[in-house]
């Protein structure tokens, strides 16, 4: 059995004739919480949708725990997409967004068991206290803590985040970052997380990749944020800028 969780070599992958990430070595050991950072456009999602195996790549190969992705099983992998893309109007409530991850499928009658199930799950990232809501009746940071149940529901090896705690409050991020850090230490689930956020990462992960299309950084979060490492990730290619870097204050 491979020590590795996700292992990429050479990974390629182009959208038309744009290179979108470009020969990506990496290697994230079981239990890791790795943060993605990079600019827009960097091919943070894309790096997930690879994972996912929802795009192909032009050249090279993934293997998670030591397995093609062809030979993965589906409750192994929960997903975390952006807000931005989750279809808010559809008719059916927390309980049901949560037990959806489980039978891969929405639902209609509930056992008592699969209630107390999603229960459960949404007591252990504070959203108990909206079951029974409806998905269009929820705040963005009151979604993506459903969603998270929806994907802690599952059991799940590996968990993908995009941007989790984007478009919420500061407050509300906080708390979305450090409940994901305690499931992470508590399961020892492999877990990675698309941020443009490097304090949440600094503060909260043990592992980051720093991404613009190439792999600019991999290792110890302690050592990933130092003013050339970000220079390379966010100048513009060809020219840089003068920027200063720090990190912000959760307080």
């Amino acid at each position: 059995m491979s020590d590795y969780a996700i292992k990429t070599t050479n990974l390629t992958v182009e959208i038309g004739n744009n290179i979108i990430l470009d020969n990506i070595n990496v290697e994230i050991n079981k239990g890791d919480f790795v943060a993605i950072v990079g600019p827009n456009g960097s091919g943070k999602t894309t790096f997930l949708k690879a994972l996912l195996n929802i795009i192909k790549p032009a050249a090279g190969e993934i293997k998670i725990f030591g397995n093609k992705l062809d030979e993965i099983e589906p409750g192994d992998i929960g997903y975390v997409p952006q807000i931005k893309t989750i279809d808010r109007s559809f008719p059916a409530n927390a309980i049901e967004l949560v037990l959806s991850g489980v039978r891969a499928r929405w639902l209609g009658v509930k056992t008592r068991e699969e209630k107390k199930l999603a229960i459960q799950m949404l007591s252990l990232v504070g959203a108990e206290g909206y079951a029974k809501k409806q998905i269009s009746e929820l705040s963005g940071g009151q979604l993506q803590r459903v969603y998270l149940a929806r994907c802690f529901a599952s059991n799940p090896k590996l968990l993908l985040l995009d941007e989790p705690a984007t478009g919420v409050d500061l407050v509300c991020e906080a708390t979305i970052n450090e409940i994901i850090e305690e499931y992470n230490k508590r399961r020892g689930v492999t877990v990675l997380m698309v941020t443009h956020d490097w304090t949440a990462a600094y503060h909260h992960t043990n592992k980051v990749m720093l991404l613009n299309k190439q792999l600019i950084y991999f290792g110890n979060t302690g050592e990933a944020f130092t003013e050339l490492n970000l220079m390379k990730t966010f100048s513009h290619l060809g020219h840089k800028h003068k920027v200063t870097f720090g990190l912000k204050s959760y307080e």
